[in-house]
């Protein structure tokens, strides 16, 4: 199935329009992993959350969407939901730079500028990258204060959500 088949698929499906601010003023932020549907998973409707998306589910990488979903569109709370399984603890920054240099080694440019790139990898320790992000929008004054911020962990395997803080 193609991108192109999808959003026809998509257009020829009659759905009532659903208002553009989330109806729980709820801010997801989870992994771009196809394992994971936050909707399905967290039993969430159309048109009730913001899910944000990125590779390994990074506070920092999510704080612009962030930002704009809470001073425009009024949310007030925040779930931080990584996953077992997730790629992004399978490799450093410095190593997929380097692997990105390699394939292309005489392209200068693509050298420069892989350089300035962070990836945002962490380690393992998936309990740990959940509080480290819990942590890092509690402390951000960009983000409103009085915002509940929360961590949780998807078990690919069991399919159960727990909460870490």
């Amino acid at each position: 199935m193609t991108f192109c088949h999808l959003r026809l698929v998509q257009a020829s499906q009659k759905k009532p329009a659903v208002a553009l601010p989330p109806t729980k003023r709820l801010a997801i932020v989870t992994c771009m992993d196809a394992r994971i549907n936050p909707f399905t998973q967290l039993g969430i409707k159309d048109g009730e959350a913001h899910i944000i998306r990125n590779a390994g589910a990074v506070a920092k990488d999510a704080l612009r969407s962030l930002i704009i979903s809470q001073r425009l569109l009024g949310t007030r709370e925040i779930a931080i939901y990584h996953h077992t399984g997730c790629g992004i603890v399978t490799f450093t920054s410095p190593e997929l730079r380097q692997k990105i240099k390699d394939a292309d080694p005489e392209n200068e440019a693509t050298a420069e500028a892989v350089e300035q790139v962070d990836f945002l990898t962490y380690p393992p320790d998936l309990e740990q990258s959940v509080r480290n992000d819990v942590k890092f929008l509690q402390e951000n004054p960009l983000i409103l204060k009085g915002t509940k911020v929360t961590g949780w962990i998807w078990d690919v395997d069991s399919r159960q959500a727990t909460r870490v803080i």
